[in-house]
Formats: C-alpha cells, structure tokens, sequence
C-alpha cells in the first residue's frame, strides 16, 4: 500500500430517531465538540489522504460545520438522499472518490467507518492499516470482544478460525446470538473489489436493508481473504444512538481530556469535579480547584488559578490571574488579576492587568 493509495468513507447521513432532537446526530456535542470532528480527528495521525463524508439528514449543517471547523483533511461531501443501509451509503461515498481505473487501481484501499464512534482511537485506526497491509486482504474487519454483544452485529469464525461472514443481530440464529466477537462497522477495503462486492448486496433481510456487513461473505465466497483485528479497548467501538449514550461517551472524553492536561503540568484538586471542554487551552502550571467548567474557546495563562466553582466560556485569563467563585463569558481577565469571589462579567468585559477586584464584582464591557 503506498502512502498516496488509502481513502476514507466516513458514514453521517443517520437522522438519529432515538436522539429526539432538531439537531443533526453528527453535531451532537461531546466537551463542546462535535461527535463528527472525533471521529475525523482519528483519521487524521493516518496516511489517508481524502475523506469523503457522506452526509443525509440535515446534510447542508453539516457540510457547514465541517467545513468552517477545517479539520486537517482533505474532505469531500457527497449526500445518500435515501437512508437504505449501510451498503447503499458506502456506494454513494464511492461516487466521492476519484476513477479507480488506473494503473494502480488495485494498490488502493478505503476505510469505511461510521460517523457516530467518537470514542475510537487514532492508534486503533492504524493498527486496522497495519493489519490490512500485513495481510494483504481484501477486507480487514475490526471487532471486539465484548460480555454482552447486545444488538452487534456478531463476526462469524469458520472452522479453521477465518472470518466467514457477519450477521446481524436480527438475523442471527440462537447459536449465532451467543457469539461474543462483534462487528465495530469499522473496515479497510481494497477498493478496486468493493464496488462489485456492493453491486451484488440484496435487501432481503429483517431490515429490507442493503448492509455493508453482508460485503464479507460476497468477498469471502468469492475466494478474497477477509481478515480482522480485535480492539483493545471494546469502549471505542460503542456508537452513539440516543443521550443516555451520549452522555456516557461524554464522560469518558472529559476523563481523556483531563487526563492528558494532567500529564502537561496542569493540577486538578478533583479531576472528577473539573469539566474541561476539548476544545480549551491551558499553560503549565495552571491550578483547577473544584467545580471548575472551562468551556468553547477558553485559553489559560500560565500559573493562573481558576475556582473553585467558577465557570468560563470563551474567556482569556492572562498568566498568574486567579478567578473564584466566579462566571464569565467572552471576557478577558489581565495578568495577575484577582477576579471574584462571586464575580460576574458579562460578554466584552475586560480586567486589566494586575486589577484586583472585590466580591460581587460585577464586570462589563465599559468596566
């Protein structure tokens, strides 16, 4: 595989019935981030070079959202305007890939994956390419092993221990149910056989579906070696399909992210009462007391102090500042000001440096 031959097909067009929301399932927000932008985010340490987003419900939010995020990939946007599975939709991400008739045809491959696993790892992303290349297969599926598989779609093993096949729950037998290997909907295709594998899918299943699932018994009947990579950490490949989930997959992002702010030099008195937002800057040696929410675009000086119980949005707080007990939003706090306790600045206020102020200190554009 050479290291301008691998694609990506990242699938969004799901409305989301089970969110209950107007809003878009790929833009649900998780520490203020979109669910989409992870799951992009993980692409982004590997060598693919073009990711096409196939988008659905609420397709033009979308393609916005993306687009002024400007992740650090090269995107293109193509819409499945019927939802008729998974298969359906990795037919129309095709269309967004350019002609794969050259001479190198069969040196490139494709990522398929969904748009709601924000949890998913770069370093799990590469290990699927690695397994892809060492193998040479024509699909690499990733699954995990998990206690219970739930509504999964289960990998079925052949004798001799190779994937065969995987179905999906609703079709699964009594003895196909029991399996505990399950299909995480992330593959790596070589693509010069993915689209006739996908020309020969049938809806005729529970669903009346076209699933990319049944693309690895067409390979596999077809003679194609399918091979597969477990995940170390079966959490990543848990989707996200209502807000119990949601907020599951939040707590564990907020963790990560706490987690890697600690091991920069930053303190946190109880990093199970710090809420961070992903998209929050923070120098060394900042302190965060309790009940300290650092929201959207939120830069931290160096050796400041925030908290406890202090809440800032899209705030800037200079370096050795210390804010208690305090809110603001879209403000800016000076070096080594004092801010609070029981301060209130409104959007625009601004605390010039080295400003201590009193209690109920109340901040404004004009302060």
């Amino acid at each position: 595989m050479t290291d301008r031959s691998l694609s990506a097909i990242v699938l969004a067009a799901g409305q989301g019935t089970r969110m209950r929301s107007s809003r878009p399932k790929p833009l649900h927000l998780l520490a203020g981030k979109a669910m989409l932008l992870y799951v992009l985010d993980a692409l982004v340490s590997s060598d693919v070079n073009r990711v096409v987003v196939v988008v659905g419900h609420g397709a033009e939010r979308v393609t916005k959202k993306l687009q002024a995020e400007e992740p650090d990939l090269v995107l293109t946007f193509v819409e499945q305007h019927q939802q008729n599975g998974t298969g359906d939709a990795a037919s129309v991400g095709l269309t967004g890939l350019p002609d794969d008739d050259g001479p190198d045809a069969d040196d490139e491959h494709v990522i398929v994956l969904p748009g709601d696993m924000p949890l998913l790892r770069p370093a799990t992303v590469e290990a699927l390419i690695a397994e892809h290349r060492a193998t040479d297969a024509a699909c690499t599926v990733l699954s995990a092993r998990v206690a219970d598989p739930g509504s999964y779609g289960r990998v079925v093993r052949g004798k001799d221990g190779q994937v065969e096949r995987i179905v999906e729950r609703v079709d699964a037998t009594p003895e196909e149910v029991e399996i505990d290997e399950i299909n995480t909907s992330v593959y790596c295709f070589r693509r010069s056989l993915l689209a006739p594998a996908l020309r020969r899918l049938s809806p005729d299943n529970a669903q009346g579906e076209y699933y990319l699932t049944d693309v690895v018994a067409v390979l596999k009947e077809a003679g194609h070696k399918v091979s597969a990579v477990s995940v170390d950490d079966p959490e990543e490949a848990e989707g996200i399909n209502d807000r119990l989930q949601l907020a599951a997959a939040e707590s564990e992002l907020r963790r990560r992210t706490n987690e890697r702010w600690l091991s920069e030099g930053v303190t946190m008195v109880d990093p199970a009462s710090t809420y961070l937002d992903a998209t929050v800057k923070l120098g060394p040696d900042v302190t965060l007391f309790p009940g300290t929410i650092l929201q959207g675009a939120t830069v931290v000086g160096a050796g400041a102090e925030i908290g406890p119980h202090t809440r800032l949005v899209d705030c800037v707080v200079g370096a050795g500042a210390v804010v208690e007990q305090s809110n603001g939003r879209d403000c800016e706090i000076g070096v080594d000001a004092h801010v609070g306790p029981f301060a209130a600045l409104s959007p625009g206020a601004s605390v010039p440096d080295g400003t201590v102020t009193g209690p109920f200190f109340a901040g404004t554009a004009e302060a």
